[in-house]
């Protein structure tokens, strides 16, 4: 069975559209081949000078020990990712993009020389060979829309790391009625089965 790296970003906690799904999205996964990340319960830190600072100082023997820190808590974030086979996102849209608290993990492992490298043909993934699902929820209409800047974000960075079998499940309307509700998530539980693993 497939290893499964999880990631929740919902800040809503129990009333959260997204994290139902993804709850039940991975009820067909071995929970002991499963790792799963709540980063809006256990957020991380947001990209700034310190923590540039040390993601560049990886290696550096002058390192100091908060810079240890976040380098190891960078390394466990992509160790966590190597390990997966499918990376499954829930990743609800807040002013037409991710929550700050998903761009924060993938700020963390975004890392020249670790997960992309830069080449004479431009950047080059080397996160490979891994599958990933988003599960999308949305309070509006947007899929296929210009506004809807979280997909094309979201295809993007994973693709910059080398992850480019990205398939998404939309939950669209959820905010437009109690019949657009069930609508939606209905749709998005349908996109879910038909993605083959």
């Amino acid at each position: 069975m497939s290893r499964v790296l999880a990631l929740k970003s919902s800040i809503l906690g129990e009333y959260s559209q997204s994290s139902k799904l993804l709850d039940e999205y991975l009820a067909q996964f071995d929970k002991e081949q499963t790792t799963l990340r709540d980063l809006a319960a256990n957020p991380l830190p947001v990209l700034d000078f310190s923590v540039v600072n040390a993601l560049g100082s990886a290696g550096n023997a002058d390192q100091t020990a908060e810079q240890k820190e976040v380098v190891a808590l960078s390394d466990t974030l992509i160790e966590e990712l190597k390990a997966a086979d499918t990376l499954v996102i829930a990743a609800p849209m807040y002013n037409f993009t991710v929550p700050t608290q998903l761009k924060n993990w993938f700020d963390l492992i975004a890392r020249a020389g670790v997960t992309f490298q830069y080449s004479e043909n431009g950047p080059e993934g080397l996160i490979k060979g891994k599958k990933a699902v988003v599960i999308t929820t949305r309070g509006g209409i947007h899929k296929d829309a210009p506004q809807d800047i979280a997909t094309a974000y979201l295809k993007t960075i994973l693709g910059f790391i080398g992850i480019t079998d990205v398939e998404f499940a939309y939950a669209e309307a959820l905010n437009m009625g109690d019949e657009n509700l069930a609508k939606g998530l209905e749709t998005a539980k349908a996109e879910l089965s038909a993605i083959s693993l």
